[in-house]
């Protein structure tokens, strides 16, 4: 074993990653054909990989509804002996084999016989967490990248390391962490948190009972199988959006926390459930456009697509499920005997199905336990499944070590039929119509108003032009005539001067008896008279050609008159156009329409039916809202129904209407939809805020006390809302409402908005000046655990941030939270029995211990004992730490202990 051994080391330290990635090679013959059980080859499912070798290429498989076939991969691994075993097997040989190159293992039965198997992957004690992932995880995340559903397993004895394998967070050692937190890496890296969308649910199956680990109070979760699809669905689940790894790792934590564990001859900390993480990753796929165009070439703009978008939709399920054991093996009794014995008919429920699946059984027992329920999809399911199966060396567990491998050797015969996971983004389609809409509405108005201008300006200035034009024809004309009448004038009264001269010349000169003119003044007289007839048939054919003229400015008129109707026709030309248009956006309406009738029918064929039902009218808005009752399973999907059809601020009026029933309705669908982080900023904005604090402040309704609270401690969540609350008088209020409540809900739900705000450094002042820590000592005499837990979460978080604050310099002297008053309930309640509540004082305890200004009162006040305590007992190894680690550090608790003769 020894050589062999180290030429494992060798071959798994240079074990090339892309070899993993080929498809099975079918088994080959073994030595003890008898005892051998083989599988069928694997088809190829595996995905392509791009040419950097990171994971999110382009999908290989097959998109056909009926999918492609692909075997269960099952790896092997061994742990090493712990310190017992090298102790109590010492004089005996392992009793298992490895042959990693060959990939088979060996299992002795006594020193001359053995049994052989082969199976997908062998990992030595040596195999590094890494490589594990790399062979037995990091092909189904791709497959879930590419749309798929995936499942990684652990099944072994307890004490085997499958919680090693599966959930190790690695925070001191990064190379140990475990598959879960190396896939979401893997995950995270790939996605774009702008499109894209990784939430996560983290549940327990204890005793048949399934458990919210995100959410303790939620402990009783029923499962949804879809009729048409089989697909299995946890409603109840809280589901946690991811942005960052260390918002996972950090869940991960609260989930390990709840998860129940006991004290074993086989394992210090064995689980005593089966944990289930599930992670759904939603993909928007690029390169399929859907859009607007502008078909002939004028103001028509028509639908030049309306395919919508394509989100692939994958699901990860991880799976660390109790370890098998022997009662006579592992000294179980009272009700950790209870837990086993659940523990085991749920792995033998298990391990039937897999018998059953494997020997292609007409029926195969699912529903005989909600593990096997649960996992439907994972065996002959649709999902890609790889399982690892753990192992111990030592010969006194050869029975079990035995059992684990011929589940996984069964396992291996089990076939799914991988499918991928699409559906079409009507939601993306609807809001990319609505807003090429909008902007060709907007481009018309603009035209429309950009030509109405143009029209206005051009008769403007026809009007300017003419009326220049008959003023200038007007003075020209008068000019003219006041001239010529000049000159005629000038020209009678020179002729007449020089026929008065002519007479006297005349009558000086050639005087005659009857004054008569001579022949040739006649002759004179009557050429001038001749020239002057000329010269006024020429001023009058002047003004003839003056009113002509004249005549032409007023046709000249005529025809800016005449271009002004012109102008006006190509006005109506446009209005008609205008109705053109709208009559087109009636079109694109009704197809928007049309769209949406389509995608209510697709929902409903997947099973969530929805309505239709018209939102415009108050009336019939106040209707809708009234009708939005918590429905179990379908109430966020009525919630969002309801957003979308009537819009934010529409429901936000109604907090204010006088009908109480109605405000009641109302601030429960605030509260539905606060319950959103993406809804959560739209509601501060409108104005929702204020609302909820004024019902706080005017309404003497408890259920809207409490409903509102919810709200508000939903949106406290936020980080920049809580300044906000604070900001408004949300203490004040909260405060007042917590005195005034008996109902334990409308408590709990105060409570849980105070926590919240404790958690904010830059609060801590405020809240306790407007006595946000009396409040919450305050709703104590309430005995419902879930107050408590509340509770203890606020003091356990302002605890927390007073003991940052101390460390920073920020703050000096004793903690507000002894000085007022809340040390004893502290004490009393740091063993209780609820571990929420129990968890939250433990650490409230550490924090406060941690500055040596506390450490008088707490001794005087038997926090000492609980805090020895703590460091002992506490199930949480970082609490234990942290007690341990202040205990030490502090000059009073050391001199006290040496005093009490206490030993850590």
């Amino acid at each position: 074993m020894a050589t062999s051994g180290g030429s494992n080391v060798v071959r798994n330290g240079t074990h090339n990653y892309r070899s993993s990635l080929k498809p099975d090679r079918p088994l080959s013959a073994n030595s003890n054909p008898k005892n051998h059980v083989k599988s069928k080859p694997l088809s190829s499912t595996g995905q392509r990989r791009n040419s950097t070798g990171t994971i999110g290429g382009s999908s290989a498989a097959s998109k056909d509804d009926a999918g492609v076939p692909g075997r269960v991969r099952v790896a092997v691994r061994l742990r090493p002996r712990n310190a017992e075993e090298m102790v109590a097997d010492a004089d005996y040989a392992d009793c298992v084999e490895l042959q990693p190159e060959l990939k088979r293992l060996k299992l002795r039965k006594h020193n001359w016989d053995s049994e052989t198997y082969e199976f997908d992957e062998v990992l030595t004690e040596f195999a590094s967490q890494k490589r594990v992932y790399e062979v037995v995880a990091r092909p189904v995340v791709e497959s879930v990248l590419d749309g798929y559903n995936g499942t990684i397993m652990a099944y072994g004895q307890t004490g085997t390391g499958k919680t090693y394998t599966l959930g190790r967070l690695g925070e001191e050692d990064t190379a140990a962490r475990g598959i879960m937190v190396r896939a979401m890496e893997d995950i995270l890296a790939v996605v774009s948190l702008e499109t894209d969308s990784v939430s996560v649910s983290y549940l327990q199956l204890y005793m048949e009972t399934i458990q919210d680990l995100l959410d303790p109070a939620n402990d009783n979760i029923s499962i949804v199988e879809d009729p048409k699809t089989g697909d299995v669905s946890l409603p109840g689940a809280k589901l946690v959006e991811i942005r960052d790894q260390q918002s996972f790792v950090e869940l991960l934590r609260l989930g390990e926390a709840h998860r129940f564990a006991a004290n074993t001859k086989l394992n210090t900390e064995s689980s005593r459930s089966h944990a289930i993480l599930m992670v759904h990753v939603k993909r928007s796929v690029k390169g399929r456009d859907s859009g607007l165009s502008n078909e002939n070439g004028n103001h028509s703009h028509m639908i030049k697509s309306l395919k919508p978008p394509v989100v692939q939709k994958g699901k990860l399920v991880v799976v660390d499920l109790a370890g098998s054991e022997r009662i006579d093996k592992s000294g179980s009794e009272g009700h950790t005997l209870e837990e086993a014995k659940s523990i085991n008919l749920s792995l033998s429920a298990l391990g039937k199905c897999i018998n059953a699946l494997a020997e292609n059984s007409a029926h195969v027992p699912f529903r005989d336990s909600k593990l096997t329920r649960l996992l439907r999809d994972s065996f002959g399911g649709t999902a890609r499944t790889s399982l690892v199966i753990t192992i111990g060396p030592s010969p006194r567990h050869r029975g079990e070590t035995a059992s684990t491998i011929m589940f996984g050797q069964r396992a291996m015969k089990v076939e799914n039929m991988v499918k991928l996971k699409e559906e079409f983004d009507y939601k993306s389609l609807s809001r990319t119509l609505d807003i090429q809409l909008d902007r060709l509405s907007m481009e018309h108005e603009r035209q429309q108003k950009a030509f109405e201008d143009e029209i206005e300006r051009l008769s403007r200035e026809a009007k300017r032009q003419i009326s220049e034009a008959e003023k200038q024809y007007g003075d020209a004309l008068e000019k003219e005539r006041l001239k010529y009448q000049k000159d005629y004038l000038e020209s009678v009264k020179k002729l007449e001067e020089q026929m008065v001269m002519m007479q006297r010349k005349n009558e000086n000169s050639h005087p005659t008896s009857n004054g008569e003119l001579s022949a040739e003044e006649a002759a004179d007289l009557k050429i001038m008279l001749q020239k002057e007839t000329l010269s006024r048939k020429a001023a009058e054919e002047e003004v003839n050609s003056l009113k002509i003229q004249f005549t032409e400015l007023k046709k000249s008129e005529a025809s800016g008159k005449l271009e002004i109707l012109k102008l006006h026709k190509k006005l109506e030309d446009e209005a008609r156009e205008k109705e053109k248009l709208q009559g087109e956006i009636a079109i694109l309406q009704s197809q928007l329409l049309q769209l949406s009738i389509e995608a209510d029918e697709s929902r409903r064929q997947l099973g969530r039916p929805g309505s239709a039902k018209d939102a415009s009218g108050p009336d019939s808005l106040t209707s809708q809202v009234k009708q939005q009752q918590p429905s179990g399973n379908g109430e966020k999907a009525s919630i969002a129904k309801l957003f979308e059809q009537v819009g934010l601020q529409r429901i936000l009026s109604l907090l204010e209407a006088e009908d109480a029933d109605v405000r009641i309705h109302a601030v429960k669908v605030v509260a539905n939809l606060a319950a959103e982080e993406t809804n959560q900023e739209k509601i501060v904005e409108a104005g929702g805020l204020k609302s909820l604090l004024m019902l706080l402040k005017s309404s003497q309704d408890e259920i809207i006390h409490r409903v509102a609270a919810g709200a508000i401690a939903n949106l406290a969540m936020n980080e920049t809302n809580q300044e906000l609350i604070m900001a408004q008088g949300g203490i004040s209020l909260l405060s007042m409402a917590a005195s005034n409540a008996e109902d334990p809900q409308t408590l709990r739900m105060v409570a849980g908005a105070i926590a919240n705000l404790c958690g904010n450094d830059k609060l801590q002042t405020k809240l306790r000046g407007e006595g946000g820590i009396k409040a919450l000592l305050g709703m104590i005499r309430c005995r419902h655990p879930d107050v408590h837990a509340q509770i203890a979460r606020g003091i356990a978080n302002f605890a927390k941030c007073e003991s940052r604050a101390s460390t920073q310099g920020i703050k000096t002297g004793r903690s507000f939270l002894i000085e007022d008053g809340a040390l004893p309930w502290i004490v009393q309640s740091a063993n209780n029995e609820a571990s929420s509540i129990r968890r939250h004082i433990e650490l409230a305890l550490c924090h406060l211990a941690q500055h040596e200004v506390n450490a008088k009162e707490m001794i005087t006040g038997g926090a000492l004992w609980e805090l020895v305590r703590i460091s002992r007992d506490c199930s949480r190894e970082d609490i234990r730490t942290l007690a341990h680690r202040t205990l030490v550090g502090s000059p009073t608790f050391q001199a006290e202990m040496r005093r009490l003769k206490i030993v850590l």
